[in-house]
């Protein structure tokens, strides 16, 4: 694997893990009874991003380490995979 392909791959999964982990730990403004006036009730009262950007490269780090290993190790042949998916003659 390429450094600019493992770039983009792990990209990929940083961006994915990110929407995941974004709803977690949301308080919305109405369930704190702190409506900011101006603001939908749904928004969020501390959106605490910075934490969720930790725990987005943490989780994704860990995911892409493990797709790495099984790529370089050939722990999953690609056409093992292929004949799982129906493409394989």
């Amino acid at each position: 694997m390429t450094v600019t392909t493992a770039i983009a791959i792990y990209f990929l999964i940083w961006w994915i893990t990110l929407f995941a982990v974004l709803p977690f730990g949301v308080h919305r403004q109405d369930e704190d009874g702190d409506i900011a006036p101006g603001t939908d009730p749904g928004a969020p009262a501390i959106a605490g991003v910075g934490m969720k950007l930790v725990w987005t490269t943490l989780v994704a780090s860990v995911v892409f380490g493990i797709c790495y290993v099984v790529y370089e190790y050939r722990l999953l042949p690609l056409d093992r995979l292929a004949g799982w998916m129906g493409l394989a003659p």
